[in-house]
């Protein structure tokens, strides 16, 4: 793959060392993954019933390893995406992009964080470390490479990668990711994503149709796009009832939050420019996803307290 920057410019070149780290590992999907990471790991512990300091090592190890994995997977998308961050407003500012980590550099950083990422997931337990590989490898091979540029189904392969933390966290408490509650929060982050991207997707689909990646509203137009995410809402709601054996409340929260993103879409889509229905749908989805991550946390933690 060929790849010109003739035309970046010095005020794209980041000058801080931690910023430009930051930039080609994505900090912030870091940052948000961890969150379901955790709730997967004190979930598993409250469930077998597993005080908190048997398990401190593993705990440690599975927040590094998750960390250095998810950071691994943004370093190589990134490298392989650089002929099209260019062109989008959101990525053209990243290090690969303006050449401050060239392509062997950033293949160095990317496999030695990734190899670290993967023994510190095998010290916690061997199935940690084979889920933290399988979402290496699915975020970077069949969606980066193999989906993000040919269908509209790339966001469905991407999502499988994104479900991968909360169940590195429950194998790094306990092997059973067959377990009612492993299930529900696998199946919980895949349906989510699904409507959070496609309001991303809206968003930034002229960016996306200059860079011709065929996203949803891209290729089919908002219509369907529209149509598509409601599905999704009303799978999310339905999944709400895989947390009933964990706890009722939890449970309910899901499905009042699924429900009223539901109806703001509905009511929005009719009401609002689409820009605007979008982003309000893209915020949604980050409050409804923390508030629900954090109770599960929460709720795990205080519980034995009471």
């Amino acid at each position: 793959m060929q790849f010109q920057n003739n035309a970046v410019s010095v005020e794209l070149i980041p000058t801080s060392v931690t910023k430009v780290l930051f930039e080609s590992i994505k900090i912030g999907i870091i940052k948000s993954n961890l969150i379901a990471m955790v709730a997967g790991l004190s979930m598993a512990m409250f469930i077998h019933d597993i005080p908190f300091f048997d398990k401190i090592g593993n705990m440690v190890l599975a927040l590094i390893g998750t960390v250095f994995v998810i950071g691994a997977a943004g370093i190589f998308n990134n490298l392989y995406d650089r002929d099209i961050d260019i062109i989008m407003e959101r990525t053209k500012k990243r290090p690969t992009v303006s050449g401050i980590i060239d392509v062997w550099s950033g293949l160095v950083i990317g496999g030695w964080i990734a190899v670290g990422g993967i023994i510190a997931l095998y010290m916690a337990s061997p199935l940690s470390a084979l889920l933290g590989f399988l979402g290496l490898f699915i975020y970077v091979v069949p969606y980066t490479i193999w989906t993000k540029r040919r269908t509209i189904y790339n966001t469905e392969v991407g999502s499988l990668s994104g479900a991968m933390p909360p169940l590195i966290g429950w194998a790094a408490i306990s092997p059973d990711i067959l377990h009612p509650g492993a299930i529900a929060l696998f199946v919980l982050m895949v349906i989510w994503q699904m409507p959070h991207f496609y309001a991303i997707g809206i968003r930034r689909m002229e960016e996306y149709r200059a860079a011709n990646i065929p996203m949803l509203p891209v290729v089919k137009g908002i219509r369907r796009t529209y149509v598509q995410m409601n599905i999704y809402l009303v799978a999310l709601f339905l999944s709400s009832f895989l947390f009933w054996s964990f706890n009722p409340y939890i449970t309910v929260v899901n499905a009042l939050l699924s429900l009223g993103w539901l109806i703001l879409s509905i009511t929005g889509y009719r009401k609002k420019q689409e820009d605007k229905w979008a982003r309000s749908m893209f915020i949604f989805s980050l409050n409804h996803i923390t508030i629900l991550l954090v109770m599960i946390v929460g709720y795990t933690v205080s519980a034995p307290l009471f």
